[in-house]
């Protein structure tokens, strides 16, 4: 169903739920075999038909069901604070999961507090310059209207929405901080801790509502056709192109490049923690993206199955990539490239057949390799690849959504199909719209923003602390102990 909170652009989306095929394997060969409609999901429930304890188990059933996947998804901030320790130096271990710490401990406040009046105002002025709105401060109606209306009149309307107040909250929060601490690792091992903490607060209170307004929200993009099911572009792409312009204004780690201007390798301190923590992404994605059908029904495992078939694809072509032209299998690649292949899935989750998914999954892959080269390259010193997973993997990901979405996608939406599904360019032309936009805008922001950091000071630590470490120069002692750091890449 849409993620637009306001009367949606589909109005029979949220009263349908959906059934897996009767046969197992049929399912899987008519899969492989076509678009995700030919799986033959049918309707199994109309809400229009539910009354009393029936909608009433219904509504509670959803509202648990987003819970879930909101406790998923945050779990995911320990995926991320893993993969960035790893590809780090250990001296910055401890300083790397306080950034994610307090993305998570001031985001979720900051968001509260005026993010969620700006991503959902409720409704636009309705003159076509629908940019930015905002509902108040707070979160309007989080303890007045706890209870979801199940009476026949509101079942049948086309605005009914299944949320809570407090559990569609805390789902989107979660959402927030996600977009919030991709920028840590592309900073990270050379800035102030007072510095990050300002970003991520003003990302998460104004940058990454203004771009989740435009188009869940209700704004200009939604009115336009824009899909973006997860947030290929709503929150990595915001991530992304932030992480970049921090960046590029924070300057490179010291010893990074040589004075000819090539780049040196600076080793992560533990490779298998970065991959725990690819995995722990891994299983928070499956909150992500079928927590965004925003509803329990049958649509939410074969979403969270093309999830799975994108992120191994992903995986399986950076491996290979990084094979040939490196001549290795390089293993923080082909945990980038898994995280690349989930990254770009998110936009056509519910629109793409399994065979789209793969060639999603599959081509972030490729591109995320050669994107992480490409960025040292010309001078930029992006430890992680935030860059090149959320911000170029997202354009990627909103581009295939107007190649590849169906004509008949699993999430029941009424939406335009993909130029290579006979659709015409109209999707395709939005979606590289959107892509434009959230590109301008994320990276004049950000850049003012850093700049701005940088000018008072709060940006970049000094030379010496960066050589002894973040660890001990911000926060007072080591993230690991002395035998821990005997013979490590500190």
């Amino acid at each position: 169903m849409s993620r637009t909170r306001i009367l949606p652009r589909f109005p029979g989306r949220v009263l349908k739920r959906y059934v897996l095929p009767a046969s197992l394997g049929a399912a899987a060969v008519v899969a492989l075999a076509g678009p995700v409609g030919a799986q033959d999901v049918v309707d199994q429930y109309d809400r229009t038909a539910a009354v009393g304890a029936e909608a009433m188990n219904m509504v509670v059933l959803d509202n648990i069901f987003i819970f879930v996947c909101a406790v998923l998804v945050f779990l995911m901030q320990a995926g991320f604070g893993l993969v960035e320790a790893g590809l780090t130096r250990a001296k910055n271990a401890a300083n790397i999961m306080m950034k994610n710490l307090m993305d998570v401990s001031v985001g979720i406040l900051v968001f509260a507090t005026v993010g969620w009046g700006i991503a959902y105002p409720g409704s636009f002025d309705g003159s076509g310059a629908d940019w930015l709105g905002f509902a108040g401060f707070g979160v309007a109606g989080f303890f007045d209207s706890y209870l979801v209306d199940i009476s026949p009149e509101a079942l049948t309307s086309d605005g009914f929405y299944p949320l809570a107040v407090p559990v569609d909250f805390f789902f989107q929060a979660a959402f927030a901080a996600t977009a919030a601490t991709i920028v840590s690792g592309a900073v990270a091992g050379r800035t102030k801790f007072i510095g990050y903490l300002a970003y991520s607060a003003v990302l998460t209170a104004f940058i990454y509502p203004v771009v989740v307004g435009w188009n869940w929200g209700g704004g200009w993009l939604a009115g336009r056709g824009f899909v973006d099911f997860a947030g290929s572009g709503l929150v990595h792409m915001t991530g992304g192109f932030a992480a970049l312009m921090g960046a590029l204004v924070i300057g490179p780690r010291i010893g990074k490049f040589a004075p000819d201007g090539s780049p040196r390798a600076l080793p992560g301190h533990s490779i298998p923690l970065a991959i725990a923590g690819v995995f722990l992404l891994f299983i928070g994605w499956f909150g992500f993206n079928p927590g965004s059908q925003l509803q329990a029904d049958m649509a939410v495992p074969i979403i969270a199955v093309l999830t799975a078939f994108a992120a191994g694809a992903g995986g399986t072509t950076a491996m290979l990539t990084s094979w040939i032209t490196m001549k290795k299998p390089d293993v923080s690649m082909a945990g980038n490239g898994m995280l690349a292949g989930l990254v770009a899935i998110c936009s056509g989750v519910g629109e793409v057949s399994a065979i789209g998914s793969v060639i999603v999954g599959g081509v972030a892959g490729i591109i995320v390799v050669f994107t992480a080269l490409s960025i040292e390259r010309i001078g930029i010193d992006d430890p992680v690849g935030a860059f090149s997973v959320h911000g170029v993997c997202g354009v990627w990901g909103l581009i295939a959504t107007g190649l590849l979405a169906t004509t008949t996608p699993v999430n029941g939406a009424e939406e335009a199909a993909g130029l290579l599904y006979g659709g015409g360019a109209s999707l395709l032309g939005n979606q590289v719209l959107g892509a434009v936009a959230i590109a301008v805008f994320v990276s004049v922001a950000s850049g003012i923003l850093f700049t701005a950091l940088k000018a008072a000071g709060m940006l970049r630590v000094s030379a010496e602390d960066e050589t002894a470490g973040l660890d001990v120069a911000e926060h007072g002692s080591p993230g690991y102990g002395p035998d821990m750091l005997v013979g490590s890449a500190v």
